[in-house]
């Protein structure tokens, strides 16, 4: 089976989790969740690194996590591989513990860093366990309200990067109420969480890699689209410039609804996130895609020009 691709990079935030083998239990006891905990702290040390937070639940584990070195991997090879060991000698048991490889994801952390600690310390909530994340002892939650980093968390990096005051906190993870919002929901092709340009930039980074190695998204990432493209092509079908169709106080609405359409139709961004490429919200943008899509039902000349555009990002 291919492997999935990984963007392993230097001074990345990223956001891991891991499953046990057929989604069986990874934590049995309470020494078990302490000995990872003591891997990922061995971890740091080695491979120098940031923990950000985390939240180890049953069957898998979230871990936010801050490289200082392009060492994803290595850290995590080191981390599952040990304690795996640990939990077969412990149980006198062999085979796999966990689920195939890690799964990583590359995240914006100025854009999605609070809201990505809310959803790791809501897990135990949201799956019933607790009433509230306070009361669940395997996360970072309460190195966040007490300001202590008691589990290992680099609590000057967090207040570096969470955007607020750690006293409100708690207010910010209640607010969420029983909604449970989830960034995660954003996340383009499987590994980039981020805002439109930032998923662009990192996607630049891909270069060769995508034609030599072997991954579970190969297909999928040769077929991704860099949003600037599609405006560029649009605007020269226009005869106009991207400038002009990303201002909104200019008039060729027509060239704009267009480059929309088929953003959604050719990358993988949610409607928030086309939204910041033309200063619009999310709701705006989905209008505007159904009112051109409609648009064309009728007026023929303009679809056959905006297949002809679309068949340029078609592999």
């Amino acid at each position: 089976m291919a492997r999935p691709y990984r963007l392993d990079e230097e001074d990345c935030f990223y956001h891991i989790t891991s499953r046990g083998d057929d989604r069986k239990p990874i934590f049995k006891s309470e020494r078990d969740y302490a000995r990872f905990l003591e891997y990922v702290s061995v971890a740091k040390d080695k491979f120098k690194f940031y923990l950000h937070a985390y939240c180890l639940m049953t069957n898998h584990y979230h871990l936010f996590i801050e490289t200082t070195q392009a060492n994803l991997s290595r850290i995590m090879q080191y981390i599952n591989t040990s304690y795996a060991v640990y939990y077969n000698v412990k149980r006198k048991r062999s085979g796999h513990l966990f689920q195939g490889r890690f799964k990583s994801i590359i995240v914006q952390q100025d854009a999605y860093y609070a809201e990505l600690t809310r959803y790791i310390h809501l897990n135990p909530v949201r799956a019933g366990m607790r009433d509230e994340p306070g009361k669940y002892r395997w996360s970072s939650y309460n190195d966040f309200v007490k300001n202590k980093p008691e589990s290992g968390v680099d609590i000057d990096r967090v207040k570096m990067y969470l955007g607020m005051d750690l006293r409100r906190y708690a207010g910010f993870v209640k607010a969420a109420g029983n909604e449970y919002p989830n960034p995660l929901k954003n996340v383009y092709a499987g590994f980039i969480l981020g805002k439109a340009q930032f998923i662009k930039d990192k996607l630049s980074r891909l270069g060769n890699d995508i034609k030599t190695r072997d991954f579970a998204h190969k297909r999928a990432l040769k077929n991704m689209v860099a949003p600037e493209e599609i405006i560029k092509t649009v605007a020269n079908h226009f005869n106009t410039n991207p400038e002009d169709i990303r201002n909104t106080r200019k008039k060729n609405m027509t060239a704009k609804k267009a480059a929309i359409y088929l953003l959604r139709r050719k990358t993988g961004l949610t409607n928030s996130q086309i939204g910041e490429l033309f200063g619009m919200q999310s709701s705006a943008v989905s209008m505007a895609a159904k009112g051109f899509e409609k648009k064309l039902e009728s007026a023929k000349d303009l679809k056959r020009g905006i297949e002809g555009v679309s068949l340029k990002f078609d592999v």
